[in-house]
């Protein structure tokens, strides 16, 4: 099964909700859309629901246009981040309903639901009503009731969102192995890039309505065609300065200089933008250009350490594993993994490098 928007656009009074966007979705494997709050993931999930008829464009799937279809003719699961159940439902009977509506054999329907609420860790719930769940329970409920339907089209809007931490780090690994082998496509939305880098698959970057970048997820992570899907593809947010060129150097301010990779060398003297991920932000001693300046912020967060600092008269971020101790206003001495800088034009476009 295939998804393709043919320049899909949304429009409501003078407010552009969605830029007109070309986007093609194989089946096999996760297609996932990343971007922050209000990027426009859950706007271009109901679209391909059939949930919002575009204002203009056209959405075909397995190469019938179903613009016009309305979504109760079409074959589609989807799993908002506040989960929906019945009330009035058990469990069970939560989970089983697109199967009753389809009148699927009763043994199948106990075994389907078995093995969906096993994996969801709901078994011993299948007795309860919704009331009697935790939010967390009650979204696994939401969650298996879509993932028991057979689908074509599976749209998931963040739907790991309100589960404690392990359990969704289980899912994370296991979704992707549950829809392996089933001829759907899938459509997952998050704003979480680490999350988008495990599920793996493809990615669609957004931004205030348009897709900045689709292809594999590691590709787009390695190699973002512009700043802006840099940008959304970093947590904690990538550093971003400007630079000058000037022959084989890079200079960023007047104390940090660098080789310029022998790619760039070729594009004209003067500004550009550099970009550097904060885990290629090292602590002292670490592989690459050292550079020092005051701490703004300290943060431990686990296992890792993420410290603000003060660099060419502006703010940049490393992160790094274990705990590393910083006073606010201390000087500090990072290094810059130069390997793995971005270089971007004055429009935002990616310099080759």
């Amino acid at each position: 099964m295939t998804l393709a928007l043919r320049q899909v656009a949304l429009q409501v009074g003078g407010d552009v909700h969605i830029h007109p966007t070309d986007l093609a979705l194989g089946e096999r494997g996760f297609n996932t859309l990343l971007g922050e709050t209000l990027a426009g993931k859950t706007t271009l999930l109901r679209l391909m629901a059939g949930l919002v008829r575009p204002t203009s464009g056209e959405v075909w799937f397995d190469g019938r246009n179903v613009t016009g279809q309305p979504v109760q003719r079409r074959r589609v699961s989807m799993v908002y981040q506040q989960f929906i159940n019945y009330p009035n439902l058990s469990v069970f009977e939560n989970i089983a309903s697109p199967l009753r509506v389809t009148r699927t054999p009763a043994a199948e329907v106990k075994a389907r639901v078995g093995r969906i609420a096993e994996l969801l860790k709901l078994g011993p719930l299948l007795d309860r009503r919704p009331a009697e769940l935790s939010g967390g329970q009650q979204q696994r409920t939401a969650l298996a009731r879509a993932l028991v339907k057979d689908a074509d089209l599976v749209l998931l809007d963040e739907p790991l969102a309100n589960l404690d931490y392990k359990l969704r780090e289980a899912l994370r690994d296991e979704l992707p192995r549950l829809f392996a082998d089933r001829g759907c496509t899938v459509v997952y939305a998050t704003t979480e890039p680490g999350e988008a880098l495990l599920l793996g698959g493809r990615v669609a970057t957004l931004h205030e309505g348009r897709v900045t970048q689709f292809g594999p997820a590691i590709g787009v992570y390695r190699e973002p065609a512009d700043l802006t899907s840099a940008r959304v593809f970093s947590d904690p947010p990538i550093n971003v300065a400007r630079a000058t060129k000037h022959g084989a150097q890079i200079a960023l301010g007047d104390a940090v200089r660098w080789h310029a990779p022998p790619a760039l060398q070729a594009v004209r003297d003067g500004d550009i933008t550099v970009a550097l991920r904060p885990h290629h932000v090292r602590p002292a001693g670490g592989r690459g250009v050292p550079v020092s300046g005051p701490v703004l912020i300290s943060e431990i967060s686990g296992s890792e350490s993420v410290i603000h600092f003060g660099l060419a008269g502006g703010t940049w971020v490393s992160l790094a594993q274990g705990v590393r101790s910083h006073t606010v206003g201390e000087a500090a001495t990072f290094a810059l993994d130069v390997e793995h800088c971005l270089y971007f034009d004055d429009q935002g476009r990616r310099l080759a490098a």
